[in-house]
């Protein structure tokens, strides 16, 4: 400890040919005297449940030791080793290509850089609580620079972290963002604004701050000095990431000024600022200290980010955004997701948590046949959890209740949580044993009681087919450049699944009617359709017939497909006015009040 407590280690990030998507990046390290060091780029980035291979965009690697040309040996996928014959200086310099857009990975065009840090970055090998230095040189057209790493004072564009977890979770954005602030629950929030859009600043600043406020009144305290919400506007955006102390966000720039653009905004805010607590404090115990070489599994992403989903919803209902009405309405249909993904019958929450490495961020055509995503899913047992927990106190406790017990048992202990310890806290906080329920929806693939937890807060909720008296193949796919459709997907157990209609078939006609003219009277909005789309097939009835002529690698082949109804369905909340005492007393606990 002593030695490494000598070492130091510092960046620098210049920009010499943004326009190609290059940054270049230079990596001093002193006081380390020995025969070779090895540094290391991580393969994945937390938050994102996928090995990105992040090296693999490094070029022109090179290094001196002591002033002198140093031999280079890449001695795995993600690592360089320095042959540095004990020399106490080291320069690394490498360039790094970046233009993939997303809120997990760098992207450099003329206009700004996003340096996403576990794709830009390395460290020596062993030397993860090590601090560092970070200097950005702007490029020659750009003048500022956000990020949630402290600035080194009296240097321009500097900055410090106190070790590679802190760096690695920290973004930065480089370029002439629109930058604004507001303060709430104490705490200072940047905002920097990339791409341009039709954004009220001042509405802005008033209503995310009460979006701040909201999960910060939950876990009685807020964690940060410092917040910055990296936002990039593009023509259509989405998606977001969380960060320690700051969150990279994506948006639609023309969605601000509709009712559904600018909710859909706040949503996002709201679930990307709970993962504060959620998953970066209070967090599976598998999620740190982490192993950046290789995958960190967890049983517990459906606490993660399922629950997160779930906040989301309370915050905006909590925050004045979202009426009664919809806050239910919204929480069916998180249900109804569930209950119309064939996959849920197949695994598990759990499951799904654990194989996010290879299936969450993997989907193929048949994902939705054999999975369920620990977002939805999770949400669906954070409703159910959250109703248990309110009924069974009496209105006295709910999830709140858990999360920020465990949020604080999380910060004493300093280390994440067992999915035993999480739900032992259940129980202790609900006074009653959560066994079967983690039996049934947790490892187990229940459909949801949503009738009987509903009623606990006097919501009655109604179910009906999605197309009453339809049939539906199951089969759905683009319209290609030959006139005809490539099939993208099966249902399970549908029409198609049953008559062994492929992806990748093309129906070229149906019930010998080429698909150009069976789609002659049909406006499409886009060249992804269902075969219901088809005017011929939505006069079908159930049990109906109806025969296709596809090309299967080339070759000719007819298919008959017997329609089947609709499995899927529809679930209408309704808040029953004549709701007993106690189920209004569970009703306003749910809601926050």
């Amino acid at each position: 400890m002593g030695a490494q407590a000598q070492v130091k280690i510092g960046f620098e990030v210049s920009f010499k040919e943004p326009q190609a998507h290059y940054a270049e990046v230079q990596m001093n390290i002193s006081g380390l005297a020995k025969d070779y060091v090895d540094v290391k780029m991580p393969v994945w980035t937390p938050g994102s449940y996928l090995v990105r291979e992040f090296e693999k965009s490094v070029e022109e690697f090179k290094a001196t030791a002591g002033g002198k040309i140093a031999r280079v040996e890449k001695v795995r996928k993600n690592t360089w080793r320095i042959f540095s014959a004990k020399a106490s200086n080291i320069q690394i310099n490498y360039r790094v290509y970046a233009f993939e857009i997303s809120v997990r990975t760098a992207f450099i065009d003329e206009s700004h850089a996003f340096l996403s840090p576990t794709g830009i970055f390395m460290h020596p090998d062993g030397m993860i609580k090590s601090p560092s230095t970070v200097k950005i040189i702007p490029f020659s057209t750009w003048s500022k620079v956000s990020t949630g790493l402290e600035p080194v004072s009296g240097q321009a564009f500097t900055y410090k972290a106190s070790d590679f977890d802190i760096l690695y979770d920290s973004p930065i954005e480089v370029g002439n963002q629109d930058v604004f602030e507001f303060t709430a629950a104490g705490v200072r929030h940047e905002v920097a604004m990339y791409g341009g859009g039709n954004y009220d600043k001042e509405k802005l600043k008033v209503d995310m701050a009460k979006i701040v406020e909201k999960p910060t009144a939950v876990y009685g305290e807020n964690p940060n000095k410092h917040y910055v919400f990296i936002v990039h506007n593009f023509q259509r955006g989405g998606g977001g990431l969380e960060h320690l102390n700051s969150t990279t966000l994506g948006a639609s720039r023309n969605a601000y000024s509709t009712e559904a653009g600018y909710k859909g905004f706040l949503a996002l805010v709201a679930h990307e600022y709970h993962h504060l607590w959620n998953v970066k404090r209070l967090r599976p115990v598998a999620l740190g200290p982490f192993d950046y070489d290789n995958e960190n599994y967890t049983t517990n992403l459906w606490v993660a980010e399922g629950f997160t989903s779930y906040y989301e919803n309370k915050y905006m209902h909590r925050a004045g955004f979202n009426d009664e009405a919809t806050f239910v309405t919204d929480l069916a249909g998180a249900i109804g997701t569930v209950l119309n993904t064939p996959g849920a019958k197949y695994q598990s929450a759990a499951s799904s948590s654990y194989d996010a490495w290879i299936i969450g961020y993997r989907p193929n055509e048949n994902s939705k046949n054999n999975s369920i995503s620990y977002y939805n899913k999770g949400e669906v047992i954070g409703i159910l959890m959250d109703l248990e927990i309110i009924n069974a106190t009496k209105g006295a406790k709910s999830l709140d209740d858990v999360m920020k017990a465990m949020y604080w048992q999380c910060k004493t202990l300093k280390r994440g949580y067992t999915d035993a310890e999480f739900k032992a806290m259940v129980e202790k906080v609900s006074g009653i044993s959560f066994t079967s329920f983690w039996a049934k929806y947790v490892n187990g693939v229940d459909d949801a009681e949503y009738v009987k937890y509903f009623g606990y807060a006097g919501v009655d909720v109604t179910t009906e087919n999605a197309t009453p008296g339809k049939p539906v193949t199951g089969a759905a796919g683009q319209l290609n450049n030959n006139g005809a459709i490539t099939v993208t997907s099966i249902t399970r157990n549908s029409a198609a699944w049953v008559a062994g209609l492929n992806v990748n078939d093309e129906i070229v006609s149906v019930d010998d009617i080429t698909i150009s003219d069976a789609l002659s009277t049909v406006k499409l909005k886009s060249p992804m359709l269902s075969l219901e789309t088809l005017p011929l097939v939505g006069k079908k009835n159930i049990g109906d017939v109806l025969k296709l002529k596809i090309k299967r690698d080339g070759l000719d082949k007819e298919i008959s497909l017997n329609l089947k109804e609709n499995p899927s369905v529809r679930l209408k909340a309704t808040i029953n006015p004549n709701a007993t005492p106690a189920q209004k007393a569970v009703f306003a606990k749910w809601l926050g009040k």
